[in-house]
Order: C-alpha cells, then structure tokens, then sequence
C-alpha cells in the first residue's frame, strides 16, 4: 500500500495534526507514506518523521495547473494508490484524479460544528465525492451526514487519535506560579468560546488571587481576536490571563499546568481533549460534540452545560480546591485514551478498511 495525504497547511490546527498523525503513523506500516501540504507550511512540519515523504505545492489559487502537475508527478513518480485528502484538500485531490484517474481518493471530513450539519451544503463536494472510493468521519454525526448527503457509497467512522511526541521534553516556560495554573488549548475562533473562560478568570480571581489562565492557540488577529483582548483588559487579567499563541510543545506546556479547559460551544471529537488525558489533566469542558464519549462521568473530568459561566466557574474551584480530585481524575482520564484512542488500534482498523476498498471503483457519472 503507497498512500499520501493532502493538507491544505501545516499550522497547528485538528485537522492538519491528523494529517501528520496519520503520515507518520503508517510510515511505519506501509510500503510508503507521504504528505503533501497545499498552501502553507507551519509549525507542523517539525512533527513529520523522518520516514514520510513530503512535499509542498505552494498553491497560489483554487484552480493552479501547476500546483496539479507537480502533484500529478510526484503521484506518478512514487507509484502511489491512495490520495488520503483531508477536509478541503479534496478539491486538488479531485483535480488530480481528473489528469491521472488510477489513482483513488478517500476524504477526512474533520468539519467542527457537528450542532448545525442540517444546514451544511458544499455543492463542490457533493460533485467532489462521485470520485472517493470512501470518507473518513471523525464523529458519529459527520458519518450520519455524509451517508444522507455524499454520493459516497463507503463512509466510516475514525475517531482522532493522540501521539506522544518528543516535544513534552522540549523547555517552555509558562507565567504564574507552579501548581497553579489552568490551561485552554483551542485555536481562537468564536466556536471555543474562550469569553467564557476569561468570565470565569474574573470570578475565581477573588477566592483564588493567585491562580493563572493560559491561552494556546492561533491567534488569527481579527474582530474575535479583538474581542477577547478588550475582554482581559476590561476585568483587569492582564497578571492572572496568557496568550501565547501556537507552539509546536504542547507537551511541555500541559505538564506545568493541574487544570485543563475546553469551554466550546461546538465541536466534534477535538484533540485537545485527548492531549489533556495524554499528560493525565484534570479536564472542565462544556458538554458539546463527543466529549461526553470519552469523558463519561465525574471521575473521568467535569462536564457543564454550553455557554453556563455558574457551572463552569464552579467546577474550576472544585479542582481548585481539591487536589486528590485532580488527580485520580487525570489518571483515569488517561487509561480512557490510553485504551480506546490510541494510534495502534485505530490505524490497524483503518488499514483493515482500506485494504477493502483497493479494488472498489466509484461510479463516476458520465
């Protein structure tokens, strides 16, 4: 089996870590593995091994015949069977197939806001998916969308999967003060609500002075990025909240912080949920997506109501104020994701089903 990804860029979102995850990780169990990244580079290219192959288009526009060619050639040139296109990459994926059409597609739909598929419509990906031979969903409701709306015969469900780099080993040095800190890993776009965190922020301020919230993730320098700035200036947090933007360590930074966050009003299956029972946090998030997948009940991390600034506050001073609670809730966290998420079951699955679509053809519509 040869098999590259395509990417639209390597900054430090989901969907572009799943595209590294999924190169590395089959670098180590197929013949070839490959990535190529479209448009832009980012901190991720650090994180390919050095056993992928890798490529970079520098595509200039929707439609660049050069961008497609040298595609086309490097497809050619190592013989490869599979484009694995995630999210919108399926356009080139597809541009590809119509100037070399052996080889095949599948798409990794890793779409956010799972609470509003009834409205989603995407004409050139409805056309797009006459040409996959199967669709990855990282959700259960991606999957239930995709076989009510693709003309895609084969869809699957794949959760994402979480990988313990070197990167944990790397020196990064947090403001605050140690065992006192509360971490939120989400890029900085109105779906993650950070607002809520930063309320939060203000209330625990007067009983608990002295613990410190900090913020990674990319800051798109916006009107929303605007927002949540005036925010941390009007309650006076700029000691007690942190923004620093994307690292490629998140590992060094989760190991110096005992409380982690994901205050979202909408996801799927995120990440950084599963970085946070990786390195064993305690975790508040809002219950939204599949989180209540991996985290279940109370003894796994707490779980409140989207957008409730009472309960998400609360349950902060809880693990606050209760460090045993911490962290038998970690370590539990991390058997969950340990056992159910890990790289090795889901990549053996998902070979098993690749290996079944090898000689699957599409019907494409005349």
């Amino acid at each position: 089996m040869r098999v590259v990804q395509i990417i639209d860029t390597l900054e430090a979102g989901g969907a572009e870590r799943m595209a590294v995850n999924y190169a590395n990780a089959l670098s180590k169990k197929i013949e070839f593995s490959g990535l190529i990244a479209t448009r832009k580079e980012g901190l991720l290219l650090n994180q390919i091994d050095a056993e992928v192959n890798y490529l970079f288009l520098n595509k200039k526009k929707l439609i660049d015949l050069k961008a497609v060619f040298t595609a086309r050639s490097y497809i050619k040139k190592h013989s490869i069977n599979v484009i694995h296109a995630h999210s919108s990459s399926f356009f080139l994926a597809v541009l590809i197939k119509c100037v070399f059409p052996k080889v095949k597609i599948i798409w990794h739909d890793h779409y956010g806001i799972s609470q509003d598929l009834e409205v989603r419509k995407n004409i050139a990906l409805k056309v797009g998916s006459f040409f996959f031979i199967g669709s990855v969903a990282v959700n259960s409701a991606l999957k239930n969308w995709a076989e009510s709306y693709l003309n895609c015969k084969n869809v699957i469900y794949f959760p994402n999967f979480i990988v313990d780099r070197n990167d944990s080993y790397k020196v990064f040095s947090l403001k605050g003060i140690d065992h006192k800190r509360v971490v939120c890993v989400a890029n900085l776009r109105p779906q993650k609500n950070h607002e809520l965190l930063i309320k939060s922020a203000h209330l625990i301020k007067e009983k608990h002075p002295d613990w410190t919230f900090h913020f990674f993730g990319k800051d798109f320098e916006d009107s929303h990025s605007k927002k949540i700035k005036d925010l941390i200036d009007e309650f006076k947090l700029e000691n007690s909240v942190f923004l620093y933007g994307t690292v490629d360590n998140i590992g060094a930074v989760l190991k110096q912080c005992e409380i982690a966050t994901l205050p979202s009003l909408s996801e799927g299956l995120p990440l950084a949920i599963l970085e946070y029972g990786l390195y064993e946090k305690a975790v508040v998030a809002t219950n939204v997506g599949q989180i209540s997948e991996i985290i279940s009940s109370d003894s796994e991390g707490l779980l409140v109501d989207s957008n409730d600034l009472c309960q998400f506050t609360e349950s902060i001073i809880r693990l606050i104020e209760n460090e045993n609670e911490r962290l038998q809730m970690g370590s539990t966290l991390h058997h969950i994701v340990e056992s159910r998420y890990s790289q090795k079951s889901i990549i053996k699955d998902y070979l098993q089903w690749l290996n079944s679509l090898t000689n699957f053809t599409p019907e494409i519509p005349v």
